[in-house]
């Protein structure tokens, strides 16, 4: 099979390699679809550590079964799924509680580290365990089904933050995640979404998907907005999509007493926490990672049309000329936001 390899940072190849073996309980899937993930782009060139070449990346994936292993009996050739991008044990106590995010032995397809090495589905095939699949309705666009591991982390980032209904909340950061969360949020009912980005063509895309309350400020300046909008109080909530110091400081200093701050972005391995802010004014701090059983959901949000991705998706590319689109990707080239990679195409 032909597939995408990291040959090494900022090389990309379009090689030919075994098809991936398919254990029993497996399926080999024919991938139709594949997104570039940002953190794929800063696996790209060695930012985050976790994409140590030589490496097939992609986790953002949907396709159509090929082969079904031994002890598969729920799914046959030929059933179009999505699937999860946490490989987890199903097992463990994490597991058990239906927190598979936080599985003791979790993976993630298209990533290498130091603990494990899983290559992903940049590929013509990939081989995933069945329980992690889930089954896509009939007539679900593949390149929009590849947008729903992203879908669902923006979900779980809200179901995280523990969100009643009529919240005033704030989305730092308007890529990909930020614009599906703030999507999501006014699905679960929040009174008021503002979402923030210093790029005025993300805002745009923000305005095009149905939030278009937009703040094109950050720092003391997007604080300064954020409470003057609210009469000094802050909003309810804040979801972090960023990952980055000053953009957590933002949010904290956005968030109202007892209010939250949910940190979705994962950029920078360490800030600084102003932590008298948080302490005298109970804010809570709340971690999202990946997500936890979302998907049946997210399909339904993206399959009624509740939630939107078809105008975040910049571009649909061939394997062959997935490379140049990460070299633009990576060079942060304007109004370019997804991509999304299906190996069937025709290069160009």
């Amino acid at each position: 099979m032909k597939a995408l390899l990291l040959e090494r940072y900022e090389d990309l190849q379009v090689v030919d390699m075994p098809e991936p073996a398919c254990a029993p309980d497996e399926v080999l899937i024919r991938v139709a679809a594949c997104g570039i993930c940002g953190s794929d782009v800063h696996g790209y060139d060695g930012g985050s550590g976790r994409r140590i070449p030589p490496i097939v990346m992609g986790h953002e994936a949907a396709g159509t079964i090929e082969r079904v292993g031994a002890e598969v009996s729920e799914y046959r050739p030929g059933d179009r799924v999505t699937f999860d991008s946490t490989v987890y044990c199903g097992h463990c106590e994490f597991c058990r509680r239906g927190e598979v995010n936080l599985c003791e032995t979790r993976q993630v397809l298209g990533v290498s580290c130091t603990e494990y090495r899983r290559n992903g589905a940049f590929a013509e095939l990939v081989a995933v365990p069945a329980r992690i699949l889930y089954r896509l309705p009939d007539g679900f666009p593949m390149e929009e089904a590849a947008m729903l591991e992203a879908v669902s982390v923006a979900l779980h980032g809200v179901a995280v933050s523990k969100l009643q209904g009529g919240e005033r909340v704030l989305v730092i950061g308007a890529g990909m995640i930020g614009l599906l969360t703030a999507q999501a949020t006014r699905e679960a009912g929040c009174s008021s979404v503002l979402i923030a980005d210093i790029d005025a063509a993300r805002l745009q895309m923000a305005a095009d998907v149905g939030i278009p309350d937009t703040l094109q400020f950050s720092g003391p300046e997007l604080v300064a907005e954020v409470l003057r909008r609210t009469h000094g109080r802050g909003v309810d909530v804040v979801l972090e999509a960023v990952g980055r110091a000053e953009t957590v400081t933002a949010a904290i200093d956005c968030v109202g007493r007892g209010g939250t701050v949910t940190l979705i972005g994962n950029i920078q391995p360490e800030v600084v926490l102003p932590l008298q802010k948080v302490v005298t004014r109970q804010v809570r701090l709340q971690g999202s990672c990946a997500s936890a059983g979302e998907y049946t959901e997210a399909i339904r949000l993206l399959f009624s049309g509740a939630i939107t991705v078809k105008p975040l998706i910049s571009a649909v590319s061939s394997l062959d000329d997935a490379a140049s689109w990460f070299k633009r990707l990576h060079a942060r080239e304007a109004g370019l936001l997804k991509v999304v990679v299906t190996p069937s195409l025709p290069p160009q």
